[in-house]
C-alpha cells in the first residue's frame, strides 16, 4: 500500500485551518457530501499542491442483507477518478433493512449498524464487498465501526472476522483506533487482542477520533478530543507495524486551528512513540505482516463461497427486526440487552434532529427552542425511510399534518408551509408574478 503520511478529514467548516495547517500530506472527504463538477475550492487548492483526497463513503452499507446499490457504487467510483484518488473506503455495517428482501418496511438508519460477527454475516459481506471491488477503479478499504450493542451468538471474535474477511476478499483495512476503544469501553472487547488477530499487511490506514463517556456508555462523537487510551491504542498498533497513513477525524465541535493542530502532534507522537518500541529485526511484526490468528473453522472447508438468497433474507430479518425495535419502537429482538438497546435509539433520534438541522437550518431557526422537543417526537412514531433531506420534509409535512396549537405562532405555520412547498416539488417554484398571482389565487378560492 502507498505511503499516505499524516493527514485530517477535510470539513467545509475547517477548510481554511486545514489548509494552512503544516505538514499535512492527505485529506479524507465524505463521498456523499462532494457534487461532482462543484467541488469545493478548498479541495480544489489541495489537489493542485498535491495533496491527495480519499473519498470516505457512509451510506453503501456493505453489511447489509441486499447486494450493494448500484447507484451508490457508481457515485463512489465518479468521485474517486474525479479526485485521483489511490482509493475509496466504506464502512463494515448496515444502514438500511427492510423492503423486498424480509417483505417489510423499508428502514433507514442514518448511522452505521453493527454486522452479527456469524458465518451468515461474514458470507453476506464478503461477497458484497467483491461487488464493489469489481465496480470502483481503485482498491477499496472498509473500517471496523463503534459499537452500542452488540448481538448474541457471535460466532467470530472481531479480529477473527477482519482477518477472513481480509483473507477471503483481499479487501484492505481501514482500523479505527477510537472505534476499538468505544468496543473495549461498550462490549469488553480488548483492543490488544483484536490487533494480534489483525492482519496487519491489510491496512490501508489508520482513524483516530475523539468521545466522550457518560453513565459507562462511550460515544464516538468524533467531537471531542482524543483521549489518552486511544492514543496509546494507536501507539500498540503502530509497535507491531508501520501504518501507511494515519488520519485525524472531527466532524463537529470545531476546535481553533492551535487545538487542531496540537491532535495532530499528538498523533504523530504516539505513532512515534510505537515506531520506536517495534522490533528492529526484519520479518514479523517489524515488517508489517502478522502470524496467522487462530480461526473458527468454517463448515464448509472453505470459507469462499458465496451467500445464497436464504443466507441473504435470513440476514435481513434479523437486521430489519433491529432497525425496527431502534427506530420505529417494535419490541427488542431476543437476546439484546435492552438497556443498551434504549441508549443506541435514543442516539439515533438525536443524531436524525443534529443532521436534519445541518441539512435544513431553516426549520430550527422557524421554530426556534421548539425544533428539538418537536422533532424527538416525530422521530419517535416516524422512522427514516429515505435520506436526510427526505427525512426533513416529512417531518415538516407531519408537523403541519397532525401537530396542533404548539407550532402556531406569529407566521409559523406559513413558513413552515412555504418552505415545505419550495423543496418538495421536482423544481423550486417560480417566482414569476403571474405563477406567485396563481398560487394566491388558488389558496383564496381553497379556504372558501
Amino acid at each position: 500500500m502507498a505511503r499516505l503520511g499524516t493527514g485530517i478529514g477535510w470539513r467545509p467548516e475547517i477548510a481554511d485551518v486545514v489548509e494552512g495547517m503544516p505538514g499535512i500530506e492527505w485529506v479524507e472527504a465524505v463521498s456523499e457530501n462532494l457534487c461532482p463538477g462543484h467541488l469545493p475550492d478548498s479541495l480544489l487548492r489541495l489537489r493542485e499542491r498535491g495533496v491527495t483526497v480519499v473519498p470516505h463513503g457512509v451510506s453503501l452499507g456493505l453489511g447489509g442483507a441486499e447486494r450493494p446499490d448500484a447507484g451508490r457504487l457508481a457515485a463512489l467510483a465518479e468521485r474517486a477518478l474525479l479526485l485521483g484518488s489511490p482509493l475509496v473506503t466504506e464502512h463494515i455495517a448496515f444502514v438500511r433493512a427492510g423492503g423486498v428482501l424480509t417483505a417489510s418496511p423499508p428502514l433507514e438508519a442514518g448511522h452505521l449498524l453493527p454486522v452479527p460477527r456469524t458465518r451468515d454475516a461474514l458470507d453476506v459481506l464478503c461477497e458484497n464487498v467483491r461487488i464493489a471491488q469489481d465496480a470502483l477503479p481503485v482498491p477499496l478499504a472498509v473500517e471496523n465501526i463503534a459499537a452500542l450493542v452488540s448481538w448474541p451468538d457471535e460466532e467470530l471474535t472481531e479480529g477473527q472476522f477482519l482477518y477472513e474477511l481480509a483473507d477471503r476478499t483481499g479487501v484492505r483495512l481501514l482500523i479505527d483506533v477510537a472505534n476499538l476503544h468505544t468496543n473495549h469501553v461498550n462490549l469488553g472487547a480488548d483492543p490488544a487482542d483484536a490487533l494480534a488477530e489483525l492482519p496487519l499487511e491489510a491496512i490501508a490506514y489508520v482513524h483516530v477520533a475523539g468521545g466522550f463517556e457518560r453513565d459507562g456508555v462511550w460515544h464516538d462523537s468524533h467531537a471531542h478530543p482524543v483521549p489518552r487510551p486511544v492514543l496509546d491504542i494507536l501507539t500498540d498498533l503502530a509497535s507491531r507495524v508501520a501504518p501507511p497513513g494515519v488520519l485525524l477525524e472531527r466532524d463537529e465541535n470545531f476546535p481553533d486551528g492551535d487545538e487542531l493542530r496540537g491532535e495532530v502532534e499528538a498523533i504523530r507522537i504516539a505513532v512515534e512513540k510505537g515506531r520506536a518500541s517495534r522490533p528492529a529485526a526484519t520479518g514479523g511484526r517489524a515488517s508489517g505482516t502478522a502470524a496467522t490468528p487462530d480461526r473458527a473453522p468454517h463448515p464448509s472447508g472453505s470459507g469462499s463461497g458465496a451467500a445464497d438468497d436464504v443466507v441473504r433474507q435470513r440476514l435481513g430479518l434479523a437486521q430489519a427486526a433491529l432497525l425496527s425495535a431502534l427506530v420505529a419502537g417494535t419490541p427488542v429482538p431476543e437476546g439484546f440487552d435492552r438497556v443498551r438497546m434504549g441508549v443506541q435509539a435514543r442516539a439515533l433520534a438525536g443524531k436524525r434532529a443534529d443532521v436534519v438541522g445541518r441539512v435544513a437550518p431553516e426549520l430550527p431557526v422557524i421554530l426556534g427552542a421548539r425544533y428539538r422537543p418537536a422533532f424527538l417526537a416525530y422521530a419517535q412514531g416516524c422512522p427514516m425511510t429515505g435520506g436526510y433531506r427526505r427525512d426533513a420534509l416529512d417531518f415538516v409535512a407531519h408537523l403541519l399534518r397532525t401537530v396542533p396549537g404548539e407550532i402556531e405562532g406569529p407566521g409559523v405555520r406559513r413558513e413552515l408551509r412555504e418552505w415545505w412547498l419550495e423543496r418538495s416539488g421536482p423544481v423550486p417554484r417560480s417566482t414569476r408574478p403571474g405563477a406567485r398571482l396563481a398560487r394566491a389565487t388558488r389558496r383564496v378560492l381553497l379556504r372558501r
